[in-house]
């Protein structure tokens, strides 16, 4: 069984910028500002968030979800 990932890549669908960020173990985060544009970014419909509509990889607890395990 392959470790969780903790790093995610997100990029603003606004202006493109695209930043590394370590994602919260414990919580879904709900908004992230683009460092470049200064949007903030919230989770499309169905995503619980950022990270699982802007990011490269899906945040923790869905990760887990998708493996079958806790």
């Amino acid at each position: 069984m392959s470790a969780i990932i903790l790093e995610s890549v997100l990029t603003c669908p606004h202006c493109g910028h695209a930043q590394q960020e370590t994602m919260p173990t414990d919580a879904c985060q709900f908004y992230y500002e683009c460092l470049n544009c200064k949007t903030l970014l919230r989770p499309q419909a169905g995503h619980c968030c950022v990270f699982c509509s802007f990011g490269s990889v899906p945040c923790p607890p869905i990760q887990q979800q998708q493996r079958g395990c806790c």
